[in-house]
């Protein structure tokens, strides 16, 4: 960004807050307390517990009540996406072979694979139960047309993080900005902001809207998000919550990787792929140092940075296209001050 915006007053921490503390109580209706809890229940709510941002189902609500929708509208929708967002990130977590989340082990390092990778299956499924009990809400129409477009997200997600998954399998080395921000378009950016935004009209505007309105804000949103997240990951502090230089260990093809790719001698580009194509039990502390050391040295972590904050300016264009006309409230300025609040995390 240029510098001449920040989020104002605590907007959107306080909402976090609020709407997070709502959402999250309402989330456990839908965390059984019964057996098998040692081997099922337990690993399913862990991840909940142990807190989250809750920026998704913020901005569900946010956008279906700065369309005139009382909170409980979009609430159901909400919890749905916050539950398939913590589903999601355990299936992550175990093909990313992380080994942290949100401070604390991750969940296939506490109970194992099997274990872990159950519990996230359960997870996923359950998410429908609150969309499915929009019925008696929003009306059978509409909440049929939250269900399209969660699936919708579903396979967009799956198509980005297969993507991910493929280029680190075959170790391609070859990537340009541009296929680095068409994954994230599908992997991160659908489920982080466009999906919650699109719903939230949907429910907001009682399906009056052209939801494809919303792709550019949720995408430009989004992979901000997403590359404010890399950098995060290299240079955060512990309230990161994730490991520092994990996506160097499991070899991420992040914006941050591909620069320096790019920027490389031939003989460090070797090096570079000789390092990637290792699983990450065969890395070694030396390999990792040296690549950060390299990308300290070029300038790597700065030029993502340029790109965000130009990502930043064209959602902040986009949000004025799309909401500058609705009644002024604390929940338009939210989805305002969102766009430099993913950039002033820690």
């Amino acid at each position: 960004m240029n510098g001449t915006f920040a989020s104002r007053n605590g907007l959107v921490p306080r909402l976090l807050h609020e709407y997070g503390g709502i959402v999250r109580s309402e989330l456990r209706r839908y965390l059984p307390s019964k057996e098998p809890r040692r081997y099922l229940y337990d690993l399913l709510a862990d991840y909940p517990r142990r807190g989250g941002k809750m920026m998704r189902p913020a901005l569900c609500i946010a956008t279906a009540r700065a369309f005139g929708a009382p909170l409980e509208a979009a609430l159901r929708s909400a919890v749905a996406i916050e539950l398939l967002h913590n589903a999601l990130l355990i299936h992550d977590d175990i093909e990313d072979e992380s080994e942290e989340r949100r401070g604390l082990p991750t969940l296939h390092a506490l109970h194992g694979v099997p274990l872990a990778l159950n519990a996230g299956d359960t997870l996923t499924l359950m998410s429908l139960r609150p969309l499915i009990e929009n019925a008696d809400l929003l009306g059978p129409e509409l909440s049929m047309r939250v269900l399209e477009e969660t699936e919708i997200m579903a396979r967009e997600s799956a198509e980005g993080q297969a993507l991910e998954l493929g280029w680190r399998r075959e170790n391609v080395t070859s990537l340009q900005v541009a296929d680095y921000l068409h994954m994230v378009f599908k992997k991160t950016c659908w489920l982080a902001s466009i999906f919650p935004i699109r719903v939230g009209a949907l429910i907001g505007t009682n399906d009056s809207i052209d939801l494809d309105r919303f792709l550019h804000f949720g995408f430009y949103l989004g992979a901000t998000f997403q590359i404010w997240d890399d950098i995060l990951n290299l240079i955060g502090n512990h309230s990161y919550g994730k490991e520092r230089d994990g996506d160097l260990w499991e070899g991420k093809r992040t914006l941050i990787l591909i620069d320096l790719l790019q920027q490389a001698t031939p003989s460090e580009r070797l090096r570079i792929q000789s390092i990637l194509q290792l699983s990450r039990s065969s890395k070694t502390k030396a390999q990792i140092g040296w690549l950060r050391k390299l990308v300290d040295d070029r300038g790597s972590i700065d030029n993502a940075r340029r790109i965000a904050n130009d990502m930043a300016d064209a959602a902040l264009e986009e949000y004025l296209m799309l909401f500058d006309d609705l009644p002024d409230s604390n929940d338009k300025r939210f989805l305002e001050d969102i766009v430099p609040w993913v950039m002033e995390r820690e």
